[in-house]
C-alpha cells in the first residue's frame, strides 16, 4: 500500500511460447525465470498482494512453489498469440477486485528489483499520474531512423528541428519502454484500456536492469551476467 491506495501485483505468464519454447520455467541462476520476477514482486513494499495470470499447469505450479498467488485459471482466449495484453489485466482486475491500484511485472525482465517497483509506485503517486512505466534510454535514436519506399528512398520517421544532427552527443535524450514496470489506477486503466497516455510518467532503469527476454540469445545474456555456463541448452525446471 502507498498513499492509502492498495496495490495489486500481476504476473502474467502463458504457455506456448515459440521463440524461447517454456522460457517462463528455464531455470537460470538457480530459479526458473518467473521466480525472478515473483521474488522481486514478493521483495516490494508497496505490492499487498502478488497473483499469477497463467493457463499452463506448470508454469502455475512453478509460481506456487516461489510463493506467488494462483487465484484462477486464465481462460483459453486469453493465452493466444492474437490476446490483448491489456485483456490480461483487466481480467485479473475483474477476477481479484478491490485494488485501488495494479502493477504489472513481465516475467520476461528478470533483472528489475523490488526497488525499481517500488519507486515507480512511488513516482506516480508523487506525481498525481494516473500511470507510470519503466523506461531506459533508447539504443537507436529516432532522429537516426527512416523509412525506405519501395524505389529505395528513405525518409525519416521524426524530422528534428535544425536538421538531423551529426554527433550523438548533440542528439536529445531519447527513451523507449523497457517492458519491467508498469503501473496504473485500476479505474483509469479500465477506461483508457492502455497504460501509455500522454499522462503516463516515466521511471528511468539502467540498461543493465532492463535485458527483456524474447530470444534464446537473451536468454544466454542473462546466464552470462548470473555467470552461468553457456552451452546452448535450454532446460525447464526439474520441479515443474
Amino acid at each position: 500500500m502507498i498513499g492509502g491506495k492498495s496495490v495489486l501485483g500481476l504476473i502474467p505468464a502463458r504457455g506456448g511460447s515459440k521463440g524461447v519454447p517454456g522460457k517462463n520455467i528455464l531455470v537460470v541462476g538457480g530459479r526458473p525465470l518467473i521466480q525472478w520476477s515473483i521474488d522481486a514482486g514478493r521483495q516490494s513494499r508497496s505490492i499487498d498482494r502478488l497473483v499469477l495470470s497463467s493457463d499452463d499447469p506448470a508454469i502455475m505450479d512453478a509460481a506456487r512453489q516461489a510463493g506467488c498467488d494462483v487465484p484462477f485459471r486464465r481462460d483459453a482466449a486469453l493465452a493466444t498469440d492474437d490476446a490483448k495484453s491489456i485483456d490480461v489485466v483487466v481480467d485479473a482486475l475483474n477476477r481479484v477486485p478491490g485494488y485501488d491500484v495494479v502493477v504489472l511485472l513481465q516475467p520476461t525482465s528478470p533483472l528489475r528489483t523490488a526497488v525499481d517497483i517500488d519507486e515507480a509506485v512511488k513516482l506516480m503517486v508523487t506525481s498525481d499520474a494516473p500511470a507510470c512505466v519503466s523506461i531506459c534510454e533508447a539504443e537507436v535514436h529516432p532522429y537516426w531512423m527512416f523509412r525506405r519506399a519501395e524505389n529505395g528512398r528513405l525518409s525519416q520517421f521524426a524530422s528534428p528541428p535544425g536538421g538531423m544532427p551529426q554527433r550523438r552527443q548533440d542528439l536529445p535524450t531519447a527513451w523507449s519502454l523497457n517492458g519491467a514496470v508498469y503501473v496504473a489506477d485500476c479505474d483509469w486503466l479500465r477506461e483508457n484500456r492502455t497504460f501509455v497516455t500522454s499522462e503516463t510518467v516515466g521511471y528511468p532503469m539502467p540498461a543493465d536492469r532492463s535485458l527483456d527476454i524474447d530470444t534464446v540469445e537473451d536468454v544466454q545474456e542473462l546466464r552470462r551476467l548470473v555467470g552461468e555456463n553457456v552451452d546452448g541448452s535450454l532446460s525447464p525446471s526439474p520441479r515443474c
